[in-house]
């Protein structure tokens, strides 16, 4: 009689502390399974800008926040070597055109000088000719003949070298001229340099230097991008990069906008994964962005990568490890589905009548 009072207090005992736990039911309710990132907004189509030339900073054509065309002045770069070369440049074009085309021409000289050649030529020949139709009749003497033969040969001579060295002549002024031309567009392009121009039609964000410091090619002078377009820039853990897709819905959240949600579609997913934060990069653009936006706002994102309308659900603080849950027959194994940071969804195991119980933390 003993033992059967102990068993039945202890039984009491039992369901009396199950009883005191918290228990609930299975629910179905839609539900979304999403992966959480961090977000930072950034214009689209940012950029720095670098120079191409060491040098000094002369002059900021621009103010952070102005917006610029595609082709406009931000920064100037003061070096004299630059200027120079143009100037040395332009005058040897100016010596190579007047070779070649002005009144100077060294090719005009050389046709006078061809000019005179055919008028000697012309006559020499009529003296040769006419000499050896007298000689061909026992006219004359072999001396003069001889020596208007040899007058008119090297007249002819002189002729032929005269129209080579025109030719050569002026083959090599055209070379030294297309030279010219070169070596001045190119120290055009090199003084060029020395302005930086912005690549878009955007605004400028940032700008690095002030004038007087000194420039070089390895640090970014100024960052640009776009002035009414912006992108959303998200990080997600490695874990979860193969469950994304372009085209699934994001739900945004900005620090600055306190709880206010902006909706967006996954646009791009970078495939480089950064080895310092094991994550992914993916960009996203707003369906609707609100009316003022800066470069680094910051916030949380939540991409949708599945949704069911109707669900069997509990919470994920009632699980034991990854698949159980304490129900009145004791610890139970479940099969999961979906889940989100606070539910989950029961594909097999459970229904809507079975009671569960949290655990003890």
């Amino acid at each position: 009689m003993k033992y059967s009072v102990v068993i039945v207090c202890v039984c009491a005992l039992l369901f009396s502390c199950k009883d005191e736990k918290e228990k609930t039911y299975p629910k179905k309710m839609p539900l979304t399974e999403s992966v959480y990132a961090s977000a930072t907004i950034q214009p689209d189509s940012l950029y720095q800008a670098y120079s191409k030339v060491l040098g000094i900073l002369d002059k900021i054509w621009v103010e952070e926040g102005d917006t610029v065309n595609r082709g406009d002045p931000i920064l100037q770069i003061t070096n004299t070597s630059p200027e120079l070369n143009v100037q040395n440049a332009q005058l040897a074009l100016k010596l190579a055109q007047e070779n070649y085309q002005g009144r100077a021409a060294v090719l005009t000289s050389i046709q006078d000088e061809i000019n005179a050649a055919k008028l000697k030529l012309s006559n020499d020949s009529i003296n040769y000719f006419r000499q050896k139709n007298l000689w061909d009749q026992n006219i004359g003497s072999k001396v003069e003949y001889d020596s208007k033969q040899l007058a008119y040969e090297l007249s002819r001579s002189n002729l032929n070298l005269l129209q080579s060295k025109y030719t050569q002549t002026k083959n090599e002024l055209e070379t030294q001229l297309k030279q010219s031309e070169n070596n001045y567009k190119s120290s055009l392009t090199n003084s060029g340099d020395f302005t930086i121009t912005s690549k878009i039609n955007g605004t400028v964000y940032a700008i690095y230097k002030n004038p007087g410091e000194i420039v070089n090619t390895q640090e970014p002078v100024a960052a640009l991008g776009k002035t009414d377009k912006f992108i959303i820039e998200l990080l997600v853990d490695e874990v979860d990069i193969v469950k994304l897709k372009i085209g699934q819905q994001v739900f945004l959240t900005l620090d600055s906008y306190n709880s206010q949600v902006f909706e967006a579609t996954l646009d791009k997913i970078y495939p480089r994964k950064d080895e310092r934060s094991q994550t992914f990069l993916v960009e996203a653009l707003f369906n609707d962005p609100p009316n003022i936006l800066y470069p680094g706002l910051s916030g949380e994102g939540n991409i949708v990568v599945s949704k069911k309308e109707e669900a069997l659900t509990i919470p994920k603080e009632y699980l034991i490890g990854d698949s159980k849950v304490l129900t009145d027959d004791g610890e139970t194994t479940i099969t999961l589905g979906l889940q989100n940071l606070d539910m989950v969804e029961v594909v097999d195991g459970l229904d809507e009548t079975t009671a569960i119980y949290k655990p003890e933390p």
